[in-house]
């Protein structure tokens, strides 16, 4: 929504931490302009409830999980930027996990700073209906607990998650817990280079890429209170599956 913003004549910061828009009244008939005009956007409304469109993979979901930090402007920020003192960085961490085959995101999750990878992987795999196959999870090593592999093995998937430099076999109580001594088992045999390209981990550079798009929409969110934060991610990213759906390069190797 765009409005004008009397508060934003003599500055061009708007005190509300809105987009601020400077805009000149056309000229026309010869006439002269009178001044300039300030709007702003509002940001998006904290009851906001975006859904993420998305076309959908031809076989089974290959999912490929990661996080990543985005500034945040919280009050300690923005009363220090306009009346002095200390400023105090607030940082929002981003979850995501998005199709390996149409690279559109399929599951997002934004939480403070303070919450860790591991627990909010099954987080994601909830926003994935439970009458999709989920054909394999691919993330990082700071999935690799039980709860996640607990998670995954769940959903009937196959998790291609690197263990620990000293992992040891867990014992076989569940079905998490067998698909983590098999990746240990073979990690040693193979070794860890050999293991990730056999298992094709590598495939996880996709999902850093993307996240590196969600970044370029913005390094920095432009709400202060933490509900409205996450209906900015969940808009930017609403947005970038839009744009992934209009087409996505096809690399092919070179021999």
């Amino acid at each position: 929504m765009l409005f004008d913003c009397r508060q934003c004549v003599q500055n061009e910061n708007c005190p509300d931490g809105m987009i601020g828009v400077r805009t000149e009244p056309p000229a026309t008939g010869g006439a002269k302009l009178v001044g300039a005009r300030f709007q702003h956007f509002m940001p998006p409304s904290e009851t906001l409830n975006v859904s993420l469109s998305y076309r959908g993979s031809s076989g089974p979901l290959n999912l490929l999980i990661d996080s990543t930090g985005i500034k945040a402007e919280g009050e300690g920020e923005w009363n220090a930027r306009k009346h002095g003192g200390p400023k105090r960085r607030i940082w929002r961490k981003i979850h995501i996990g998005i199709d390996e085959e149409t690279l559109e995101v399929r599951a997002v999750e934004i939480t403070t700073s303070n919450v860790g990878d591991g627990p909010m992987l099954p987080e994601l795999l909830n926003h994935i209906p439970a009458d999709q196959t989920i054909g394999s999870v691919t993330a990082d090593g700071a999935y690799d607990t039980r709860k996640c592999h607990d998670a995954i093995a769940a959903r009937g998937a196959n998790a291609v998650i690197p263990p620990r430099k000293n992992a040891k076999p867990w014992k076989p109580t569940t079905a998490g817990a067998i698909a983590l001594n098999e990746a240990v088992n073979a990690s040693r045999y193979l070794g860890r280079a050999i293991w990730r390209r056999w298992s094709g981990y590598h495939r996880r550079s996709r999902v850093e890429a993307k996240m590196n798009c969600i970044k370029l929409l913005g390094r920095s969110l432009m709400a202060r209170d933490f509900e409205r934060q996450v209906a900015e991610i969940q808009v930017r990213v609403a947005a970038l599956n839009r744009y992934t759906a209009l087409g996505i390069p096809v690399t092919e190797p070179v021999r």
